[in-house]
This record gives structure tokens, sequence and C-alpha cells, in this order.
């Protein structure tokens, strides 16, 4: 892709930028870019090619080929993906020296110099920190617009006098305050290039204990979570190079698909996204809890707790002893024994796996006993593992279980909660029962989620068994095979002699054939977990993000103003009594997204019922006013708007009617429909809000109106009824 034009399309108006002199060097180092990306681009082609050609192996070997694989596939697919464009800008030092160029990612020509700096290396910092209160050693900094793979638009900052003898197009606005203008659309913009100091400060701190984000409404709190994950996973080694990765936790699918294509656009394919009902099989057809009180209820720790009792209950050793009949003796199996073999089980190991350490720990019990019959230890286990008696009273002293009848059982059966959870009340117990123990709703998905964690899979043990089983019929065939191969080794240095070294005969063992138990790649556990909208969540749902990061490494992304429940503590107290020990928090306080018109009119209404809301302070003006109208008018509204964007910019949202009961549907596939709790975390150039007045009284319907209304980035409408 040997750039044979000018990267630059700048149009008439920008005339004045075309001069030689501000863009000569530019295009001549963009012209070193391109000839760079089209060697890499063919190279890591080939390269690809060639390892998955390459014969898979087994192992260790067969999982580096796969990560190989992945890696020259993800830095193939950004390199494809933006060509020209992985340039964000450039910075010039202080004292004349070259311009640094800053990139999505690392590239340095045939010679090994250093075309592009990847945004996240330390080298790459003042690009996005230095201000003029601390220019951070910089003269001046460019950011460059880029339109159909060339450059539309680029703004110079000086910071120095040196800055301004060299050659700097000076503009009246930044390119961050002339990218808020822009047109949205489905998918969150590319805002790299533009990231402001004080969200680069968030997104390069250190991963040690939880870091919250507190911000309002248009802050970048999202901006700054996303583009953290990515340069954690650069940046801190605890992350980058173990094999436990990052968790990304989004509230809804719609803002998990408006969010989607930021981090494969930083090069980051690695990071597990979620929402919190996506962590649990049970998540996605889960109801709302209609019920305020068990809501509540269900959203403690204090009740969540009981579900390792209702596990407990099924490892309880038998009181009394039995006697096992076998074909050399009558052995005794007394309750001291019983003890014994439950201890075998390894603290932590989920209950299913578990049952298996205790079921080998009571056989070795009772082939101890028959030392003095000189049976062989293999015919004695045989013999055992098919005494049925046995194993009907091991099945009822350690039955396995199935965690979904588990949670089932203390919905529908009063004296088992009762004994799982001797805190509550008899009313508190009466109301979790109901009809249907199995009609999930979200507030049963922490309790489905630890008993899985706590049970384990029910079929593992199984799997298990038969893995191993057939793994010991491969390697019995395979000595076979190699002591025939060695019988009939005639060579003068007998080479075949060598498969009966231990590594030999395993490498010649097929294990892609055996049964194994599927992984869930939610499971964990993560090195960092981000959770956006975190001002949400229960304490029953923390517990589900605390079991998947053991290293309690948490960035926490969220607005107490924004809580529909309420959020009358602070994050500190409130995060410690959800689990986290080690909290710090930055706050946000710049709304870069909404006009000041729109927030004029939102911050009384979220003040009225949070009088202190952190309320952000918008930095642009549009001179676009909110228009109040009637509900019949609508349909005007969104004919006009489209109209006047006929091309295809921009998106709407009409906020307000739910259009899964009995509401509009999508009036267009640029125009939404959404209710307020959906709309959080996304962005509309245009948002219709339909009958605030309807969404509710105190906290929660002040929240509500408070964010349908924040999601203008452009113009915002009020409907209300005649």
């Amino acid at each position: 892709m040997t750039l044979t034009t000018s990267a630059f399309d700048l149009p008439d108006r920008l005339a004045g930028k075309r001069d030689a002199r501000l863009i000569g060097a530019d295009d001549a180092h963009f012209a070193a870019i391109a000839d760079s990306l089209e060697e890499q681009i063919g190279e890591l082609t080939e390269r690809l090619a060639a390892e998955r050609l390459r014969p898979g192996g087994q192992g260790q070997e067969a999982m580096d080929r796969d990560i190989e694989i992945h890696r020259l596939s993800a830095r193939l697919r950004v390199l494809r993906r933006f060509t020209l464009d992985l340039c964000l800008g450039r910075i010039v030092p202080e004292g004349g020296d070259e311009p640094v160029y800053i990139g999505r990612l690392s590239l340095s020509d045939r010679s090994g110099k250093r075309l592009l700096i990847d945004w996240r290396a330390p080298a790459a910092e003042p690009f996005f920190a230095a201000t003029h209160a601390n220019p951070m050693g910089l003269a001046s900094r460019r950011r460059y617009r880029w339109t159909g793979g060339r450059v539309s638009d680029y703004w110079d900052e000086v910071f120095t006098e040196d800055g301004l003898a060299g050659n700097a197009a000076l503009d009246d606005q930044s390119a961050f305050i002339a990218s808020l203008g822009s047109s949205r659309s489905t998918r969150m913009r590319d805002v790299l290039s533009t990231i402001q100091s004080d969200q680069d400060a968030i997104i390069r701190a250190g991963s040690s204990g939880a870091l919250v984000v507190d911000g309002g409404p248009g802050t970048g709190k999202t901006v700054v979570a996303l583009h953290r994950a990515a340069y954690l996973l650069y940046a801190d080694p605890r992350i980058s190079r173990g094999d436990d990765g990052v968790l990304f936790v989004g509230p809804s699918d719609g803002y998990l698909a408006y969010v989607g294509d930021v981090l494969p656009s930083l090069g980051e394919e690695s990071v597990q996204i979620s929402t919190l009902r996506g962590l649990v099989p049970e998540g996605p057809t889960a109801s709302v809890e209609a019920d305020p009180r068990v809501a509540a209820l269900k959203a403690s720790r204090e009740l969540l707790s009981a579900m390792d009792a209702a596990v407990r209950f099924y490892e309880i050793p038998p009181s009394t002893g039995m006697t096992v009949e076998t074909l050399w003796a009558e052995l005794r199996l007394t309750a001291a024994d019983w003890a014994e073999a439950f201890d075998a089980a390894e603290p932590g190991t989920p209950h299913n796996q578990a049952r298996e350490q205790v079921r080998e720990a009571l056989l070795d019990l009772l082939i101890d006993r028959l030392d003095g019959e000189e049976v062989p230890p293999h015919v004695a286990r045989k013999a055992l593992v098919q005494n049925e008696e046995l194993n009907r009273a091991f099945s009822r002293a350690w039955p396995l279980l199935d965690p979904v009848g588990v949670v089932s059982d203390l919905w529908s059966v009063p004296a088992y909660l009762r004994a799982c959870a001797p805190g509550i009340d008899d009313d508190d117990i009466a109301t979790l029962q109901r009809a249907d123990p199995r009609a999930w709703t979200v507030s049963d998905l922490p309790y489905l989620d630890a008993a899985r964690q706590r049970i384990g899979d029910p079929e593992a043990p199984a799997l298990a068994r038969r893995r191993a089983a057939l793994l010991a019929a491969q390697q019995e065939q395979m000595a076979s095979v190699v002591e025939d191969l060695i019988a009939a080794d005639d060579s003068e240095m007998l080479v075949m002699s060598m498969l009966r070294r231990d590594d030999a005969k395993n490498s010649l063992i097929d294990e892609s054939d055996l049964p194994s138990v599927p992984s869930d790649a939610l499971a964990g556990p993560f090195a960092h977990v981000v959770v956006d909208e975190a001002q949400e969540l229960t304490d029953a749902e923390w517990d589900m993000l605390l079991r998947r990061c053991p290293s309690r490494s948490f960035t926490i992304v969220g607005d107490r103003a924004q809580a529909r429940h309420g959020f009358t503590e602070t994050w500190q107290d409130r995060l410690h009594r959800a689990g986290l020990k080690e909290v710090d928090v930055v706050s946000l306080t710049i709304n870069y997204r909404t006009p000041s018109e729109v927030m004029a009119e939102a911050e009384p209404v979220i003040r009225a019922a949070v009088p202190d809301a952190n309320v952000p302070t918008s930095i642009r003006s549009n001179g676009v006013p909110v228009v109040h109208g009637s509900v019949s008018d609508l349909e005007d509204v969104l004919d006009t708007w489209l109209a006047q964007h006929a091309l295809g910019e921009g998106v709407a949202a009409v906020i307000g009617v739910d259009p899964e009961a009995g509401g509009r549907p999508e009036p267009s596939p640029r125009v939404r429909s959404l209710t307020p709790e959906l709309s959080k975390g996304l962005e509309f150039d245009l948002v219709v809000v339909v009958e605030p007045d309807r969404f509710g009284s105190g906290v929660e319907g002040a929240v509500d109106r408070y964010v349908a209304m924040t999601r203008a980035t452009e113009q915002l409408v009020v409907l209300s009824s005649e």
C-alpha cells in the first residue's frame, strides 16, 4: 500500500492547512508508515498461513500454537482495519527534537526505526496528559481527524515559544471540542486520539485494589473503563503475562453491542465482555423480581450465605456404622471412619468433585482392612466399587447434587431454608417461598451462581472417571505396542528402546478425543474486573464478581446519583460492606457530551431527589434549546429530524415507551425505542423523552428522568400528555 498521494484530504475551508510547511513532514512519515504496513501485513499473512498449516501437537505445544495464531490474527485485523489511521497524532519535544508519532500500536520499519509509539507506552503519555500548566516537556502537540483513511482535519496545540517558532496550525477549537459535535451512530465513537488529561490519569493508574471512577453523565466514564482495560493488558505484568485476563461487565446487552468495537479497535480481543445476567445460564430469560420485599431479602449477603449451609447439609457424615460384605471378609465401617473419609475432601473443592476424593478415601480405608486376606489391592478396589450396598450408602451420605435443584429447594421447602438461614424469621421464610421455585428472577442469579461455584458440574465426576478409564486403556495399549516395536527392532543402536521413556510413550497418546468438562470462559478467575454502572449492584450481585476476582483488582465505574434505588453511602462504605477493603475513589466532573442547554433542565430534576448529586459541568453550548410539547407531536418530531438528517447521519432515541409492554416498535433503523433503564450508558443526537411524569416518584423516578434527558448530545425534546 505504498502511498502515492498525500494522506491529507482537507476541505476547501481548511485550505490554509494544506501548506507544505505544515504537512510535508507528516506526509513523508505517513509514506514510511504505508510502506511498513504493506511489508508487515504481507509477512503476518504468510506467518499466519504457515502457523495454521503446522501440526497442532498436544498439550502445551497445541496451546502455544493456538495462542500464536490468535496473536497474529489480532494484529493483522488491526493493521487491516486502520492502515494509516493507526496514527493518532504527534508530539514535538521541547528543544527542537524530531516529532514522535503516537499510534494505536507500535510500528517500526525494516531498519528498526520506530514509526509509531503505542499509545499505552510511557513515552506516549504526554500526548494525552500534557496541559499548558504542565506541558510535560512538549513544545507542541498535533491530533488528526481521519475520514476514509485520510486526514480530514488536524489541530495543533503549542506549549512553548519553540512550538510557535515551528510550523503550527492553530485553531479556535481543540480537536476534542470539535469532535463532540459530530453525529453519533449505533456504535460508540472512536475517541482514543482525544482522551483528556483527567481521563488519561485514571486509565494509567495502578491495578492494586479497587479504583472507583465516579462521574456524572457525559464525563467519559465508559471511555475510561474500556481504555483502562486495554492499558492494563499492555502495561501491567500481573495481568498481561498471566492466563486470567480481564472481565468487563456492562449493564445491558444493548450497551455491550454499543461498546463492542472499542476494545478490538485498540488491539485487544482477549477481554471477556458480559452483563451480570450473562454470567449465569438462567440470566437471559430471568424476569425482574415483582415483589420488592423478596428482592430486598435476596439482595443481602446474609441470605446468600445460606447457599454454603445448603450444601453442607449434604456433607454430614453418617452417625451410624455399617458392615460391608466382600468375598474375603466382612468389613466394619464405623461413624469415625465416615468422618475420617469426609475430612479427606480438600478445602475449596466443589461438592461434586470433592465427592470423588471422599469416595477414594473410603475405599482406601476398607482396602487397608483386607491386608491379611492376601487380596491384590486392585482386585479389592474393583469389588468394592461394584458393591451395591456400599454405593447406596455412599450416595445417601454424599449425594451428587444439581446446583439448580438446591436453589429451587430453598424457595419451596420452608424447613430446608430455615435450617440453612437461621437468621431470618418465619415471615421472611414464607415470603421467599413460591409456587414455581424455578421461575427464575434476576434476584435469583447470585444464588444460582454461588451454587454452581460451591457444588460444581454434576456431570464432571462421571466425565473424569470416563476420561481416566479411557486414558488408562490407551496407555495399556500403547505399552503393548511399544514392547512389540522394541522386540522387532534389529537396528544396531536399538533406537526403539527409547520408547520405554515415559515422555516418549506419553507423546504417542492422543488425548484430543478424550471426554472433558466444557469450560466456562466467564467463570474466572480473572486478574482484573471492570464494572460499569456499578451503582446498581446489590451485595449479593457483588459476590458474583468478587468470586471471579480473587486478587480484588477492580475498576468500578458509576454515578451515585444514577442509582435507581438510592445510594446514600459513600463508595468506600458501600464497597467495604460488599467485601472490598482497598478502595480509592477518583471523580470526573467535566461533562464532555451533554450541551449546557440540556444540563440546565436535567440538573434540577436530580437535585430535587438527590441534593448532593455529582452533577458535572458541561463545557460546551450548542445554542439548541430544549423543546417541550405534546405526546401527539412525536411523529412530527421524528419525521422532521429524519428529514433534516436524510444523509444517514446521527441516531435518535424515544425514551419512555417500553416496546415489550405493548408500546410502539422501533420507529426506524436510526431511531431506538427504549426504557430509561436500558438507555443507560448510551448516547444519541436526538432524545425524545415521552411522558416523564409517568416514570414514577421518589428517587427511582427522578433518576430515570435524569438518565433519559442526559443521553442527548445535540437536542432534547420532552413530550407530555395533554
